[in-house]
């Protein structure tokens, strides 16, 4: 029985949709510290705020779910042969998915390891290069917010410079884009030099 994608695809970015709504720093941090992620800290629900908050295992813990929640969408699309462009689609579904989580009426996160997640499934190689970026700059700043950006810009240079088409350099370039718009406010603080370290306490902070 042949499938039909006309069908499908609908229901798959319906699916990577509902899937990266899913907050895992609220579900986590309650579950395993008893405490609301989004009223601490920077009041995000990445796993640099869990980090904060409630410490390295609920922080790995939705770490891990964040990038497979990107990944588990994309490698159906894959399975089910989607054309190229449905695809990339399907990946920025997930993403827009946890930036604009239909279980928290429309608030989430800023998508970071969702992106990663995503991009595991369609470039592993400029993945690895784009998380070496992620860890030489937060290992020289300790700014979550500032390597999860240049992670994010570095991913439509390495795309072109490895030879990747055009959709994936549009696909590269929205990710940058919603990043740098869930990020405004961290780039005005990390502008001011206000910006939370990612080994900041949280209790108390603002932000």
């Amino acid at each position: 029985m042949t499938l039909d994608l006309s069908f499908s695809m609908p229901v798959i970015w319906a699916g990577s949709y509902l899937a990266g709504s899913i907050p895992a720093g609220v579900v986590f941090s309650r579950l395993l510290r008893g405490v609301d992620v989004r009223r601490q800290g920077s009041g995000n629900i990445g796993s640099a705020n869990v980090f904060r908050v409630a410490g390295p295992g609920p922080a790995a813990a939705t770490l891990a779910f964040d990038c497979v929640k990107g990944f588990v969408p994309v490698f159906i699309a894959q399975s089910l042969g989607l054309p190229l462009w449905a695809l990339l689609v399907t990946g920025v579904f997930a993403v827009i998915g946890h930036n604009w989580s239909i279980f928290l009426r429309g608030r989430g996160g800023k998508g970071i390891a969702t992106s990663v997640g995503v991009l595991a499934g369609i470039a592993p190689m400029v993945t690895l290069i784009a998380l070496a970026v992620w860890i030489v700059v937060i290992l020289g700043s300790r700014y979550a917010s500032l390597a999860s950006l240049l992670m994010m810009a570095s991913v439509p240079v390495m795309l072109a410079l490895l030879g990747y088409t055009d959709p994936y350099l549009i696909f590269g370039a929205s990710l940058v884009v919603l990043a740098i718009y869930r990020h405004r406010t961290n780039i005005g603080r990390l502008w001011s030099g206000t910006e939370l370290k990612i080994t900041a306490g949280a209790v108390g902070r603002g932000g």
